[in-house]
């Protein structure tokens, strides 16, 4: 079967532990051809279909020089097997753009993962409101006003724009304040843009973990992405410890109750973010940590996935 994956520029995957790389050589090992685009290169025409000038790519088998690829080649995306969006955020006008592509080639027969609508309707930080239950108290605002007054009542908050990753322009502010006003008015630009606000979570020192649903069942090891060096962020790419470990009950609990709601809606890979007993993400982008998991707990997390994606084709 052919897959198309539309990534960002292959050259730039770190393949000691992209997760993307990871599905690649997992179907490649099945038989499947893996073909790759950026989002760029998707187009619609007038009279045409989507198609996307797309290259056939051969897997080394060595980590850095990791890949040969073909010639580009126009190709309408309803005739491949599956389409793969595995474009990292920012989850911008552009990254909309491009899932209002994917939505026309459904259209037209494309099978897409994630699907192009439900990537729309779930950006990665404001997901958590409609599962409020299981999350720690948030506000979502521009409104200065409201941003100090929530700082004033729980004295210790996370600040963090809607749009990052990686941990990207997270601020702790604790009860004294310091810098609260600055930290709002670079985060909100100066009232003109909307963040959220959550109340610090402790546990945060044994880990942001990332539990990962695939077709909606949970994968039974979680990501802890543990602190270091008195950085308050726990993620991977702002210098945090990964360390896999069994689901506890609450984290199957939090799993158990949205996986089937986000399955329904054609995510086919969920990558919820639990610290403590809250849930503070919903990653469906292009949630990571397939390679740290399975590395640590011998769990095939990619073998998972990929059995999960020939089941819906």
């Amino acid at each position: 079967m052919n897959l198309l994956f539309v990534v960002d520029p292959p050259d730039t995957f770190k393949t000691d532990k992209d997760s993307t790389f990871a599905m690649m050589r997992e179907a490649a090992r099945r038989g499947h051809a893996l073909w790759v685009c950026e989002p760029w290169e998707l187009l619609w025409q007038h009279g045409g279909l989507v198609t996307a000038s797309a290259r056939l790519i051969v897997l080394t088998g060595e980590l850095g020089d990791w890949y040969r690829a073909g010639d580009p080649q126009p190709m309408a995306l309803r005739d491949f097997g599956a389409v793969l969006m595995r474009k990292d955020p920012p989850f911008d006008a552009e990254y909309l753009y491009t899932t209002h592509l994917l939505t026309q080639a459904e259209r037209e027969g494309a099978r897409v993962f994630n699907k192009p609508q439900a990537l729309r309707e779930h950006p990665e930080k404001l997901a958590i409101m409609e599962f409020a239950p299981f999350i720690t108290p948030t506000l979502v605002s521009r409104d200065m006003a409201a941003l100090r007054a929530f700082h004033a009542e729980h004295r210790d908050v996370i600040l963090k724009p809607l749009d990052g990753m990686g941990g990207m322009g997270i601020f702790r502010v604790r009860d004294d304040g310091l810098n609260l006003g600055a930290i709002l008015e670079t985060l909100t630009h100066d009232g003109a843009q909307t963040i959220m606000a959550q109340r610090y979570l402790p546990a945060i020192s044994q880990g942001d973990k990332r539990i990962l649903l695939i077709d909606g069942e949970p994968v039974p090891f979680a990501l802890a992405r543990i602190p270091q060096g008195g950085e308050v962020r726990g993620n991977l790419a702002a210098g945090g410890k990964g360390v896999a470990q069994p689901l506890s009950v609450r984290d199957r609990e939090i799993a158990e109750a949205l996986g089937p709601t986000l399955a329904a809606r054609g995510l086919l890979l969920v990558g919820l973010d639990v610290i403590g007993d809250c849930l503070t993400e919903i990653n469906v982008t292009s949630p990571t940590c397939f390679q740290e998991i399975t590395q640590q707990s011998g769990f095939d997390v990619a073998a998972r996935f990929i059995d999960a994606l020939e089941s819906q084709l």
